[in-house]
């Protein structure tokens, strides 16, 4: 992902995340729409990573839906994510969203 997304994934921004999911013989796009809740990479449990201390790194995107429903997506590299009304998102100076701290 864009590192100038990634900054602009901050509370409160409103995204549009489309997301392939594969099957055998073709792929199921889906997508939702949504206030960003949270934006993070976060650790999880992974015995064939084969990554540091076994352990595979995922960013995680918290949203809230328009219907008030709360989701939590893993974007890999074939999730598109588009801001909406960039104009009025507030950019964390610096930032990646991540609250990763060894690498």
């Amino acid at each position: 992902m864009d590192v100038e997304i990634r900054r602009k994934l901050v509370p409160g921004a409103r995204v549009r995340v489309i997301q392939q999911i594969p099957a055998r013989h073709y792929v199921l796009p889906t997508e939702v729409r949504g206030k960003v809740l949270s934006y993070c990479q976060r650790q999880t449990g992974s015995w064939f990573a084969h990554a540091q201390d076994d352990k595979l790194w995922l960013d995680r995107l918290v949203l809230q839906k328009d219907d008030g429903e709360i989701t939590t997506l893993n974007l890999d590299e074939y999730t598109h994510v588009e801001i909406e009304d960039s104009d009025q998102v507030p950019v964390a100076a610096g930032e990646t969203g991540s609250s990763r701290t060894d690498k």
